[in-house]
């Protein structure tokens, strides 16, 4: 169930996350989409490392918490994603941050 690395000089598989908020919180109704080349319907999805289902859909909406990675034929896997289920997390935009920028997280419970 291991999920192999892109060929060489590929274009990355990536995995979007909806609401764009890290940590990725379970009650948030999180939706995981896996954007990478070839058919949507040849999506792999991986949880805590092992293989998750057959091929299917490059979207989801997730109903347990753990660590996702999906693998698309074309690009390989993807970085992983986790999905917490605490019951208070400190939240901020999930984008890349520059040294010295202001952030403004948010306490959720």
């Amino acid at each position: 169930g291991w999920c192999p690395l892109s060929p060489a000089g590929a274009q990355s598989t990536q995995i979007l996350v909806e609401p764009p908020w890290t940590p990725a919180v379970l009650w948030d109704r999180v939706t995981l989409t896996c954007q990478g080349s070839g058919t949507s319907g040849d999506t792999t999805w991986y949880k805590d490392g092992q293989r998750w289902g057959k091929k299917g859909p490059k979207n989801f909406t997730v109903t347990r918490s753990g660590t996702y990675k999906c693998q698309r034929p074309s690009t390989g896997c993807s970085p992983s994603v986790s999905i917490v289920n605490g019951p208070v997390v400190l939240q901020v935009l999930s984008r890349v941050l520059l040294e010295g920028e202001s952030v403004k997280p948010r306490c959720r419970g």
